[in-house]
């Protein structure tokens, strides 16, 4: 053993308990179908395979690339990659929060099936991420960044031949003097440096460039005929916003317009949820956010700053499999796991259901057999990423994933689609701001439920209403959709065995306070109160 070789201890795993026999059969079965295919492989290499690349980055909102029409963020690649493929305008997530999305993009499943809830509990070692799928198949799988899922933990995961990782958040600088944007304390960041393929190795330079070199030395390096899938995971763009040295400061001078809230403008909304009014006075609220008077203006620009170096390392893949002859054989998505609130309803972070929070940058470039140019309005989501990955690879797809391969949609060959996608997030204890929500995304209603709080639910016609500030849930004329809605709720919950929740371990710091001298506790709506019944007697 390498005297610095990495042992996978101290990390137990959890037992799935909701549909978990239900799940373990239909994961052999696939095992064995899997291992069956492994043997033909050899057959099926006549019509050659595409590689597959997946780039993943953190808290990406939807509507941060320059193509989207922002007023200074520029991102040349990421135009370049929606002009040539496929935008999907309508992409989400699951559940928007670090480590279930991830889990739901790996496993195809949503979070109550696969058990990761959130970013602090072990994960169950029943899971089969979608490369295992891949590997199977005679495809040669890498992981290239940020794992976060099962604490801080960055040891190597079944599925991938070539690993390098980091714990938990990691750091944007190993040593913080080298950075010009100096940034807070963030839970879980980690300066152990990367684990490569098991031996620890330091971090030398800023966090996405480093990855990205990584990433495309194992291009040029790796050797073999077999075709090759490419997991790249960003650190960025998480909070707190370090950019590169050279984008530092780049946006100082650029303008942002916060967004109008219910706070200043309180005829422009209408019921606002109790929890979100509190939520503002709080760790994940403007005016007490992170504990801190932070200037969300100033805090955009650094985001945005960034996400810049994002697209350098975008372009330096292309660049890569462009100079290797093998970019138009390659099916390249990229995607964030989750949004991110810059003052959106007086709130910051995500959680909640909100199109801030929930909406997410997705595209696919495949020129072999997608049109490029297309904008799609179909909502497809995180747990749609590994059939589709499959579905392009000749690979089969489990019956037991809750996603849907997107390939059929960008082909031209669907016949049909989702009409509701399932939302989910359950309440952390170490971030008590946000309550247990559910919700079925479409293209035109949204419906959030609220569990176990004293609370309005919500209803959105986004097509009148795409800002989110019509809450029409105590509405007549949209009675009829709210009961329609609830249904549709229960019977996706049904469907895909969802009816329980789990209860994790307390971890974590807890985050509960509230600025002093800040907004008080916010009133019920006029419409909770009523007149006493008159008494039998």
């Amino acid at each position: 053993m390498p005297p610095f070789a990495l042992l996978n201890i101290g990390s137990p795993r959890v037992d799935l308990r909701r549909g978990g026999a239900y799940y373990r059969r239909m994961r052999l079965q696939h095992l064995l179908a899997a291992s069956l295919q492994l043997t033909l492989s050899s057959f099926l290499f006549a019509e050659e395979k595409p590689n597959l690349l997946v780039i993943l980055t953190d808290d990406q909102r939807y509507d941060a690339m320059g193509f989207m029409g922002h007023p200074f963020l520029k991102t040349p690649t990421l135009d370049r990659i929606a002009k040539e493929g496929v935008h999907f305008k309508n992409a989400v997530v699951t559940t928007s929060l670090c480590s279930p999305s991830r889990a739901s993009i790996l496993t195809g499943l949503y979070a109550h099936n696969h058990g990761v809830v959130d970013n602090y509990n072990p994960f169950s070692d029943e899971l089969i991420f979608f490369p295992k799928y891949l590997q199977d198949a005679g495809y040669e799988t890498a992981f290239v960044g940020k794992w976060h899922m099962g604490g801080e933990i960055d040891y190597p995961q079944p599925g991938f031949d070539h690993w390098v990782a980091f714990k938990g958040q990691g750091v944007y600088f190993a040593d913080p003097a080298e950075a010009k944007v100096k940034g807070r304390y963030v839970p879980q960041v980690s300066r152990d440096g990367l684990n490569v393929n098991g031996e620890r190795v330091p971090q030398e330079g800023y966090i996405t460039d480093v990855l990205t070199d990584y990433a495309t030395d194992w291009l040029v390096d790796r050797d073999g005929e077999k075709p090759w899938m490419l997991y790249l995971s960003h650190k960025a763009v998480h909070a707190d916003f370090l950019p590169a040295n050279r984008h530092a400061y780049s946006y100082e001078d650029e303008s942002y317009e916060k967004p109008v809230t219910w706070f200043e403008q309180p005829e422009m909304f209408r019921d606002v949820p109790l929890w979100v009014q509190n939520q503002r006075n709080s760790r994940h609220g403007e005016e007490f956010a992170y504990y801190t008077n932070l200037d969300i203006t100033t805090y955009y620009k650094r985001y945005c700053e960034t996400i810049r170096a994002i697209d350098d390392s975008t372009g330096a893949v292309l660049k890569v499999l462009e100079d290797e002859g093998e970019l138009d054989n390659t099916v390249i998505l990229f995607m964030a796991d989750n949004g991110f609130l810059f003052g959106e309803r007086g709130l910051i972070d995500k959680r909640n259901a909100y199109d801030a929070s929930v909406r997410i940058p997705m595209l696919l470039r495949y020129p072999n057999c997608v049109q490029g140019g297309q904008v799609l309005t179909e909502v497809v989501a995180n747990i749609d990423v590994a059939p589709t990955m499959l579905d392009f690879a000749g690979v089969e797809i489990p019956s037991y994933m809750d996603g849907k391969s997107m390939k059929p949609l960008v082909t031209g060959e669907a016949t049909g689609w989702r009409d509701y996608l399932l939302y989910e997030y359950y309440w952390e204890r170490n971030y008590p701001h946000t309550p247990t929500t559910h919700a079925v995304l479409g293209e035109r209603f949204k419906y959030i439920r609220y569990h176990g709080v004293w609370d309005i639910d919500e209803l959105f016609d986004l097509d009148k209403d795409p800002e989110e500030r019509i809450n029409l849930i105590n509405d007549p004329q949209y009675a009829g959709t709210v009961k329609e809605l609830n249904q549709r709720l229960f019977d996706l919950l049904e469907e895909t065995k969802g009816t329980e929740m789990r209860i994790m371990r307390d971890r974590g710091t807890k985050f509960l306070h509230r600025k002093s001298g800040g907004e008080r506790e916010a009133p019920f709506p006029d419409w909770f109160y009523r007149e006493p019944d008159t008494p039998v007697n």
